[in-house]
């Protein structure tokens, strides 16, 4: 996966993390996970805020689905 790969990256961390409000994640913290996921293979440094917060809103998407 790639910084570019939101909704799969939204669903792994629906996954990982099913329990957790992603409005409640700060970005420091949504980084570090996505960056852990299992298949995650891009560069740390080529993700911002844009990214990270369509990431957030996908996972939150998920999480209100469910």
């Amino acid at each position: 996966m790639k910084w570019t790969d939101t909704e799969d990256i939204a669903l792994a961390l629906f996954e990982k993390y099913p329990n957790i409000d992603p409005l409640t994640v700060r970005f420091t913290d949504l980084h570090r996970w996505v960056c852990e996921l299992e298949g995650f293979d891009d560069d740390p440094k080529n993700s911002n805020e844009k990214k990270l917060e369509a990431i957030q809103m996908a996972w939150y998407e998920e999480y209100t689905n469910s």
